[in-house]
């Protein structure tokens, strides 16, 4: 049973974090999903939905998996030294640490990204790596996987993220067979990314 500690704060993006959890949330003997903010108080999404954390930062540090997700929340929290020290703090010990969309600037802010590949939104590509140089920013990528550290491309590619660590964790066939559950058309080549080129980068 790993431990999954999915980090929200107000404007997180609602499929980033939920889609990604589906596919985790289906294999319930395998892992124990945990919405992790900085008070206990429901925290709002870009979409202006509500979610309940069930533990805060205060209490709770240590976790198998690191999720964190993107949305415009994350233009604020980067600056955010509390969150993104608890971010490397819980990032050391984890197993792996999972980010979707935007997510990955609270990693590059955290500096858990220094010198490994990554990947992020596209249509905020450029503006992250310019802030972030230390990062070998993938351009053209789903999602990537730097060992423990995977990263994926804008909001619905998390869902891909996702399956892709499934598959690393209990094998490609799990990870099919979670996509067919959730009837799920997987993009299974990391590589695939026709938004690089919608967005000047390809």
């Amino acid at each position: 049973m790993r431990r999954v500690g999915a980090l929200i704060f107000p404007g997180f993006e609602l499929l980033d974090l939920f889609g990604p959890l589906e596919m985790f949330g289906l294999l319930k003997d395998d892992f124990d999903l945990q919405l992790v903010a900085e008070t206990s108080v429901p925290v709002e999404s870009n979409q202006q939905v509500r979610a309940n954390p069930d533990a805060t930062m205060q209490d709770a540090n240590h976790f198998e998996v690191l999720f964190v997700p993107g949305g415009m929340g994350t233009r604020r929290e980067v600056s955010n030294t509390a969150l993104l020290d608890w971010i490397k703090t819980v990032s050391e010990p984890a197993e792996y640490v999972l980010s979707v969309c935007t997510g990955s600037l609270l990693l590059a802010g955290a500096g858990v990204l220094d010198g490994r590949r990554a990947t992020t939104n596209k249509a905020a590509f450029t503006r992250i790596a310019d802030q972030y140089p230390k990062v070998d920013w993938i351009k053209q990528a789903r999602w990537v996987e730097d060992g423990k550290f995977i990263t994926s491309s804008g909001v619905s590619a998390g869902m891909d993220m996702a399956l892709g660590a499934i598959a690393l964790m209990h094998g490609r066939e799990t990870a099919e067979m979670v996509a067919m559950w959730s009837e799920y058309d997987w993009h299974q080549n990391k590589d695939w990314d026709p938004f690089a080129e919608t967005h000047g980068l390809a």
